[in-house]
């Protein structure tokens, strides 16, 4: 059942944007404040249909981020939380576990880092002789040495979704889905369906996140720069894998390389890719096409190859020949043995990463990042792995708010 109500209508607080972060800190705001009335909006007829609908459903432990650094502890306390809430619910999870394993006698530098870091970081790793990975994974490929995280899992975020949505609904909190943000004008705010008088809003709207905050004055530094990614679905798991496998990355890339995932229902994939898009909800064909979108987004990169900020040509060209099926199936059989093109044909649902740039630096955002006031916050970045850290995340943003509003 989703809850629509007639506007117009008060809210004490208004959420804007229906995934799974607009949803837990729906979830917090009425655990911390009760009383208070709570309006969750959704441009989409359900809630959970961009990001968060097409995660990678990785949970992710965290050793891979700066010693210490806000992303780190997140996802390691996300990790935690979510594997909690998936046994709780008796929603289906995966602790199947991950290796990242070196190709060569350069890349062991790399993985001795992420065991550092995930020492630093507090984050069960372990550095494992490549006959010990063995053990654990017998088609893995590696140089002498790999990591061994075992608290990575792999879950089903439209599973998670859902149960989220049913607890958002349980709580007493208004969904109104299939209404859109048009603009604001004090405490007012018009949807395309009406007005809503919101005492406190929240930007939780991801690829659309930077162009309502800056209705509010906030994001002038910044835009989405949406990146498209794609898996390959094995077709025949006669010879499965037991545990995710991701190849030693590369620190100055914000991706982390085409690997090898094991869903909650044994279904191998490889990738993803990490292709520009042209529009912030280009996922298919014209679908959503958006022509001011594509024009500002084509001149962001068309600088971008000019002043190759970040390495941006190098990061180009290497995912334009990702979006090959042999270049992907490549790539994956130096992580593991029996990766074969003929089990690799079926293309995954694309995604969309709603990556942060500032424009001032021309640098991507790499960490969250958020700005706000006395009347509104903005989630400006909700960079991967979010929806590993969704939980704590929202009880962070609950803490930013409540300072602003004393």
């Amino acid at each position: 059942m989703v809850l629509n109500t007639r506007l117009p209508l008060q809210a004490d607080f208004l959420i804007i944007g229906g995934g799974i972060i607009g949803m837990t800190i729906s979830l917090e705001l009425k655990t911390r404040f009760p009383d208070a009335s709570i309006v969750l909006l959704e441009k989409e007829q359900q809630t959970g249909q961009h990001a968060s609908g097409r995660n990678s459903g990785v949970l992710h432990a965290g050793f891979y981020y700066t010693a210490n650094s806000l992303k780190a502890r997140l996802t390691r306390e996300g990790n935690r939380a979510m594997t909690d809430y998936c046994i709780e619910h008796k929603l289906p999870i995966n602790r199947c576990g991950k290796l990242v394993v070196a190709r060569n006698q350069n890349e062991l530098a790399g993985l001795h880092e992420l065991i550092r870091r995930g020492g630093v970081n507090r984050v069960d790793v372990y550095l494992l002789s490549a006959s010990e990975a063995g053990e654990i994974e017998p088609k893995a490929r590696t140089f002498e040495q790999a990591l061994y995280s075992p608290t990575t899992s792999t879950i089903s975020p439209v599973h998670v979704n859902e149960s989220l949505y049913q607890d958002t609904l349980l709580a007493g909190i208004r969904i109104l889905t299939g209404t859109a943000f048009i603009s604001s004008k004090g405490s007012e705010i018009k949807t395309s369906k009406g007005m809503i008088s919101a005492g406190y809003v929240i930007n939780a709207a991801g690829l659309y996140a930077d162009h309502i905050a800056r209705s509010f004055g906030f994001s002038k530094d910044y835009t989405i720069l949406p990146f498209k990614g794609l898996s390959l679905y094995s077709e025949n798991n006669a010879e499965s894998f037991r545990c995710n496998i991701y190849p030693v990355p590369d620190m100055n890339n914000p991706f982390l390389g085409v690997h090898i995932t094991v869903g909650v229902d044994g279904v191998v994939k490889i990738g993803p890719t990490a292709l520009p898009a042209f529009w912030r909800e280009n996922y298919q064909g014209l679908d959503n096409f958006q022509f001011s979108e594509l024009i500002k987004i084509l001149g962001m990169e068309a600088r971008l190859l000019v002043t190759n900020n970040f390495r941006f040509r190098k990061l180009a060209m290497e995912a334009l020949s990702k979006a090959r099926k042999n270049k992907l199936v490549l790539l994956a059989s130096r992580l593991a043995e029996g990766v074969r093109q003929k089990d690799f044909m079926k293309w995954s649902r694309p995604g969309i990463r709603a990556q942060l740039l500032n424009t001032k630096t021309m640098t991507l955002e790499m960490d969250f990042c958020f700005e706000g006031d006395d009347r509104s916050f903005h989630i400006l970045n909700a960079v991967s792995p979010a929806y590993t850290c969704a939980f704590p995340f929202s009880k962070l943003v609950v803490d930013e708010i409540g300072r602003r509003l004393k």
